[in-house]
């Protein structure tokens, strides 16, 4: 392309069409075309092609009389594309920024595995230039197991403070996803952050053994589908099939954990099924029998057919889905008169077999129709005749295809008999069934207004009826359901058939007995069992309840008190739950799990609940060393009332395993037979951490027990995450794969990138978060690599004064202004850190540490490098080492809890320099220095030197002027005296930064410029509406005043109106014999930049591009700060000489090497590498010095 090159018109379309995809992103063009052009080009397109077409666009910006005007060297450049003459020196220029690399030739590259030059011994080991962070880690982790770091760091702890955590139980049936990974990793910032500033902090993890999750997958595996299946191989062998699994990938989650840097026990480890614990969970239990919270009930509850279990109301909408159903409508003839019939909806056709009741709203009002086709008669709610005609909102009252005969409210209809669909519980029909009852449930918003109740399939059917008289408290209602979800002999036509798979035969029964109305298909959202994802049915069972709702106000005092992370999980959702919070069912019908410690008479009369193991081995006198229903079940208790009565057994049931989990406070340490102390000590937890959906889950377990053994919390602080989903928005899913292996991408970018992505992101505001892995390697290199290359500087230019025979003076007391800011803001840095972390925000702990990480690499770094090589002298250069050391140390300590690989990294590699007192084995033994006052000032003067230098390449920008080459004059602008002082103290800094010959500084705006002031003219409208002229009107005549005012108090009286500082533009313009300048303001500073370029100038600019070029080519070949050179160079180009002969002593400063022309090179000088641009006539050439 360099040699043909396309049109003019084509690059201009290419331009365009580039300009257009980068949706109209600013160009940087200029007064004439630059090398920082083509660099940022090159930077921001990332391919040849976009650059020359970016380029080609800019060059095609002059007319094309100007470009005849540019001189034609003999080699064409890349960027001939448009030129009518070739290419000018200006384009030459910015080719040779563009293409850096071009033309490089190395001779004699150092190889990487080289031996490097024995360096002194005092020097610090040299760090590779492009490392591998998650081989690194691994190096790390290796070490941490070598010196049992983590065992160390909580001995060393010992008889601090406590600080409790509690780790929420997961299964070890499954792998663990990125859920997992962010709770572990919210969990292991905050315990390591709580042992850093001074606290003891047990950390065990634990495991959740038993419940559906784990038979579930014994079912699969075994092909078990009914109770029946499992009394066939019996529960004993049921529950060691359980057991067998029930660690399955726990080695997988201790690798995963352990790798992404978390410290955590395993070897002490909880489990669920472990006789100590199971132990403390009957303790629990008894405890709410003693105080009476718990009873036996018969209630319709959420019943999973596909684990033949009842669950508890929390569980039911784990799983919600979208759904179709069937959505039918059915006529229930009036017993009266058969002619009119009742039309009631439901989009569960199984439960009509057992229908007893219809019922009504009371206030509804009701219509008896008559259909003008069919003649037939119907009562339904007026407000629900679309129901039965869909276009009737289309159609004009005249049109209507039926006739109102009767209008009624709900309660008239009361007591009105209709026909029974079936004759199945025609006994019912004494009391009372088969009528019209009310209840306000009923609503307007969907179905006809009337609904059908079968009390043995839903809660309001349920209420209805006992309310009715038609069934009796605790009777047995008609619910001709098994445990696995098929029909009893009770409904004889459809005996063994599923429920839900005889939906369309009982459709097609109601049609042929002419008692179908409609029948179609609805999607809604419908509740699915959270582990074997089949549909729940709600079914009347008997089960054993704790009764929340006897002390619901208890629970929210003692979660009122409890702080979570965000508030509004708390205050919102959890509280709602609360005080709509229902009684418990505790009970499940199944065999692996902790059984319910109640033994019943025959008779049921006596009922005893047992405490503890050795209360069981009492009434029994058996040796006992396991308490699952197989060990147990066939164990009886003599009854209380003496030899006459038949012996009491264990109810069949055991615990649902959310309350074993939510007893995990006191039964992970076997309490209250062990450890007593050590629990009072520690309870309330002062932190716990798991997701948004254990908001009716583990949240809600601990404090309903909590609140009703010790009425009091169980945690003081909960941070709540959001979810983590695919980068889609959707589930993520192992069928559909659509998210990265967890292990392959730490294994490739490592932990600490994916930890703090996790930590810097929405979910830790309860949140959902769209996992991209972009975003990860975005923190290597915006955080690590930046963190690392710090770490590098520091390293090379330490060695750098050992190796010219100095001495490090590491407690030296920074004294430059540069120092004592970055000093400063280290120790701004743990004071917020430290605020931030007691409050446990980490969505704003992470930004301020990410900042601190971009002031040292990008700002302190940057603008000190020439101290930190020596250049400055060495006086400057051992106080900036000194001070870059010691805030390196702060960056270790802070960071320790978020990258706790990088931070092991950075301080083991500056350890030999720190005081014996800071040289521990790990990072991870220091503690957080107090947080202590800071140099408020020295913030200040670095901040407003910041602030001037983004103005100044906003300037530079918006002119096409790129940083290396320098402007003749800055002029700084402010109304404070003070503002203007700080800038002027940091003279030096300024310069360099803005790359300016001269920056003059001053209050004196109306010496350049002369401004005047107007109103905005919308904004005014908006504020002050018809007002707005005149106010408009009187700030142009008092604009002085005006003027004044603002910038003395942010707003001034106008016409009896206040206008604030934003309802004003301020109109700005050169006074006469100012020229050359471009301006920018934020409203208070203003900044001027002579924009013009004169010979001085672009030759400082050419020496910078040189030095630059060196540094690359040093870089290419491999040499490290040991490696001496000479230079020797060549140039056609009369700028490019020019540089050389007028900048010969900045350029051999820059590179510390000896320059000399190409000319003066002999055979003895031993070629490394070279760079020839013969576009430019431009040979450098890098010799062994």
């Amino acid at each position: 392309m360099a040699s043909k090159g396309p049109t003019k018109a084509s690059a201009r379309k290419a331009a365009d069409e580039l300009e257009s995809k980068l949706k109209n992103a600013p160009f940087l063009g200029g007064s004439e075309p630059s090398a920082a052009d083509a660099a940022q080009f090159e930077k921001m397109l990332g391919s040849e092609s976009e650059a020359v077409a970016r380029w080609a666009k800019h060059v095609a910006s002059f007319p094309a009389e100007a470009r005849k005007q540019w001189p034609n060297p003999k080699k064409k450049p890349l960027a001939v594309v448009v030129s009518a003459q070739g290419p000018t020196k200006a384009e030459r220029k910015a080719a040779f920024a563009a293409g850096a690399g071009q033309g490089v030739k190395v001779v004699a590259k150092k190889p990487s595995d080289a031996p490097a030059e024995k360096l002194p011994a005092d020097c610090l080991p040299p760090l590779e230039e492009k490392p591998n962070f998650a081989q690194r880690e691994a190096d790390v982790l290796k070490r941490w197991k070598e010196i049992n770091a983590f065992e160390t760091s909580v001995k060393l702890s010992e008889g601090k403070k406590p600080f409790t955590f509690y780790d929420g139980p997961p299964f070890a049936t499954g792998l663990p996803h990125y859920g997992h990974i962010l709770a572990g990793t919210i969990k292991d910032v905050v315990c390591r952050w709580a042992h850093q500033t001074g606290h003891y902090v047990e950390r065990r993890f634990g495991w959740d053994c038993h419940g559906l999750p784990i038979e579930f997958e014994i079912e699969k595996e075994k092909g078990i589908k009914t109770s029946h299946d499992v009394m066939k191989i019996g529960i004993k062998q049921y529950n060691q099939y359980c057991r067998d699994i029930v660690m399955k990938y726990s080695t997988e989650w201790e690798n995963t954990v352990t790798r992404m840097g978390r410290w955590i026990d395993f070897r002490n480890d909880y489990k669920t099924m472990n006789l100590s614990y199971m132990e403390s969970v009957w303790w629990a239990f008894h405890e709410l029998w003693d105080k009476g919270l718990v009873y036996q009930g018969y209630k319709v509850m959420p019943y999973s057919i596909g684990c033949t279990t009842v669950l508890s109301n929390f569980e039911c909408h784990l799983n919600d889905k979208d759904v179709p159903d069937p959505s039918v409508v059915v006529t229930f003839p009036w017993l009266q008169d058969e002619s009119i019939s009742f039309l009631a909806w439901t989009t569960t056709p199984w439960t009509l077999p057992s229908n007893l009741m219809l019922c009504v709203n009371p206030t509804l009002k009701y219509i008896l129709i008559e259909d003008k086709e069919s003649k037939k008669k119907y009562i339904v709610a007026e407000s629900r005749l679309v129901q039965l005609y869909p276009k009737i909102e289309k159609l004009k009252p005249k049109d209507y295809p039926f006739m109102v005969l009767e209008e009624y409210v709900g309660k008239d209809l009361v007591g009105r008999e209709y026909k029974p669909l079936f004759n199945y519980f025609l006994r019912k029909k004494a009391n009372g069934a088969f009528k019209v009852a009310m209840d306000p449930y009923v609503t307007s918003d969907s179905g006809t207004g009337i609904v059908h109740q079968a009390p043995g399939f839903g809660e309001d059917d349920y209420r209805v009826c006992l309310a009715a008289g038609v069934i009796e408290k605790d009777e047995i209602v008609p619910c001709p359901v098994d445990n696995n979800g098929c029909y009893t002999d009770e409904v004889p036509d459809w005996e063994g058939i599923m429920v839900k798979d005889a939906d369309k035969d009982i459709q097609k029964k109601l049609k042929e007995m002419g008692r179908l109305y409609s029948s179609g298909t609805i999607v809604h959202k419908y509740p699915f069992c959270w582990r074997s994802e089949k549909p729940l049915i709600y079914k009347a069972v008997s089960s054993w309840f704790v009764n929340v709702t006897s002390f619901k106000d208890r629970l929210l005092t003692c979660n009122s008190t409890s702080n979570w992370v965000p508030n509004s999980v708390k205050v919102g959702r959890f509280t709602n739950w609360l005080e709509n919070a229902r009684d418990w069912a505790v009970s499940r019908n199944r065999y692996w799990g902790t059984p319910l410690p109640i033994w019943v008479s025959e008779d049921g009369q006596e009922k005893v609940c047992i405490r503890s193991v050795e209360d069981l081995m009492q009434r029994t006198g058996k040796v006992i060393t396991d308490i699952h229903r197989d060990s147990i079940d066939d164990l009886t208790i003599p009854d209380p009332r003496g030899e006459g009565f038949p012996p009491l057994r264990r109810v069949s049931e055991v615990f649902d395993c959310w309350f074993e989990s939510g007893s995990m406070p006191y039964a992970q340490k076997h309490y209250p037979f062990e450890n007593a102390e050590s629990f009072k000590a520690g309870f309330p937890a002062d932190f716990i951490a798991e997701g948004i959906d254990q908001t009716r889950g583990w949240f809600y377990t601990l404090l309903v027990l909590s609140t009703a053994i010790f009425n009091e919390k169980p945690f003081k602080n909960l941070v709540v995450n959001g979810l983590v989903l695919a980068a889609d928005g959707r589930k993520m899913s192992k069928r559909e794969r659509n998210y990265p292996d967890p292990s392959l991408l730490i294994d490739r970018v490592g932990a600490d990138a994916l930890r703090l992505y996790l930590i810097n992101s929405p979910v830790v505001r309860g949140q959902d978060l769209r996992f991209k892995e972009e975003g990860v390697k975005e923190v290597v290199n915006d955080v690590l690599r930046p963190m690392y290359s710090s770490l590098n500087l520091f390293t090379i230019n330490y060695n750098r004064l050992i190796i010219s025979g100095e001495k490090f003076e590491p407690n030296l007391e920074p004294k430059n202004i540069m120092d004592v800011w970055i000093v400063a803001e280290a120790d701004r840095l743990i004071t917020n850190v430290t605020k931030e972390m007691q409050n446990y925000h980490l969505y704003t702990v992470v930004p301020v540490a990410l900042q601190w990480v971009d002031n040292l690499t990008n700002c302190y770094l940057r603008m000190n490098r020439r101290r930190l090589k020596g250049l400055e002298g060495l006086a400057d250069q051992r106080e900036s080492l000194a001070t870059l050391l010691k805030v390196l140390l702060i960056t270790a300590k802070v960071m320790a809890a978020f990258t706790p690989f990088m931070a092991e990294q950075l301080y083991q590699q500056i350890k030999p320099l720190l005081p014996k007192e800071e040289q521990m084995d790990s990072v991870h033994y220091l503690m957080i220095p107090e947080p202590k006052s800071f140099d408020e000032e020295a913030i200040r003067k670095v901040e407003r030197l910041q602030k001037v230098t983004v103005m100044v390449r906003t300037v530079r920008d918006r002119k096409g002027l790129g940083l290396r080459k320098p402007v003749k004059k800055v002029i700084l602008i402010h109304d404070d005296p003070q503002y203007v002082a700080d800038v002027k103290g940091m003279m030096d800094y300024v310069k360099e930064e803005v790359n300016a010959f001269e920056v003059e500084c001053t209050t004196n705006e109306g010496d350049y410029v002369e401004t005047t002031v107007e109103g905005d003219g919308p904004k005014l409208g908006k504020k002050f509406k018809k007002e707005g002229k005149v106010v408009a009107k009187a700030i142009a005549e008092e604009g002085e005043r005006v003027l004044k005012e603002i910038k003395a108090n942010g707003k001034v009286t106008v016409a009896g109106f206040e206008v604030l500082e934003e309802d004003i533009k301020l109109i700005r313009s050169f006074k006469p014999g100012v020229t050359g300048y471009e301006t920018h303001t934020d409203g208070r500073v203003l900044v001027l930049v002579d924009v013009e370029q004169d010979e001085q100038t672009i030759i400082s600019g050419i020496s910078r591009e040189i030095v630059a070029a060196v540094q690359q080519l040093r870089k290419r070949a491999g040499l490290d700060i040991t490696d001496k050179i000479k230079l020797f160079f060549s140039a056609e180009d009369e700028d490019y000489q020019k540089a050389f002969d007028q900048k010969l002593d900045d350029i051999k400063s820059a590179l510390g090497s000896d320059v000399a022309p190409l000319a003066a090179k002999t055979d003895a000088d031993v070629v490394i590498a070279e760079q020839e641009r013969e576009e430019l006539g431009l040979n450098i050439v890098l010799c062994k010095a």
